[in-house]
């Protein structure tokens, strides 16, 4: 995939109070998080379906996207977002929970398949499968039959610290991703995860 600059950074969550601190919503507090650090003001835009943040992190203006669809539907927003700003899906950063990673965990990943996750899927039914995606590790309850109430439900103190750990570390990693590309980014996330 083609290193053309991330120009859109979407958190992917469920809006409103009951949801904000739930699993689910890891790639919402990511996004979050950004916008605190650099001043980016949230505001709802309606033909997105979304709420948007322009923000200046280091030399580089991005915006980013939360939204306001419900995670299975999250697709829409992002594609009538990245139409209007004319962007390709390589240029679009999705953050999310992931399953398959333990709390505390970060992970860079370039395009691929959903891995049953219902956000991802409707994304890439809308745009595509090759944009980059930002995986924040949520651990898995074991058994697939819990999975639906397991995301939709806060994490133990230990393991929420974890994540909000692994979102600080991404954020803090925000500046060199978007000056130096995302394969380095990936290649430095990768290498401090196999220490």
């Amino acid at each position: 995939m083609s290193d053309q600059p991330i120009k859109l950074i979407v958190g992917l969550g469920n809006p409103g109070p009951e949801h904000a601190l739930t699993r689910h919503n890891a790639g919402f507090w990511f996004v979050d998080m950004l916008a605190r650090k650099h001043d980016g003001r949230w505001r709802e835009q309606r033909k997105f379906q979304a709420e948007l943040a322009k923000v200046r992190i280091g030399e580089r203006e991005v915006q980013l996207l939360k939204p306001l669809t419900y995670m299975n539907r999250s697709g829409m927003a992002i594609r009538a977002a990245a139409e209007y700003l004319r962007l390709a899906p390589s240029q679009i950063l999705v953050a999310h929970d992931e399953l398959d990673l333990p709390p505390g965990t970060v992970r860079l990943k370039s395009a691929g398949g959903a891995g049953g996750h219902n956000g991802l899927r409707d994304t890439i039914t809308q745009v595509g499968e090759k944009f980059w995606r930002l995986r924040f590790g949520i651990g898995h309850p074991g058994d697939r039959d819990r999975v639906l109430d397991y995301v939709l439900n806060r994490a133990s103190k230990e393991d929420e610290a974890a994540i909000v750990a692994a979102v600080g570390e991404a954020v803090a990693s925000s500046p060199a991703l978007l000056e130096h590309g995302a394969e380095i980014v990936l290649n430095h996330l990768h290498r401090k995860d196999a220490n």
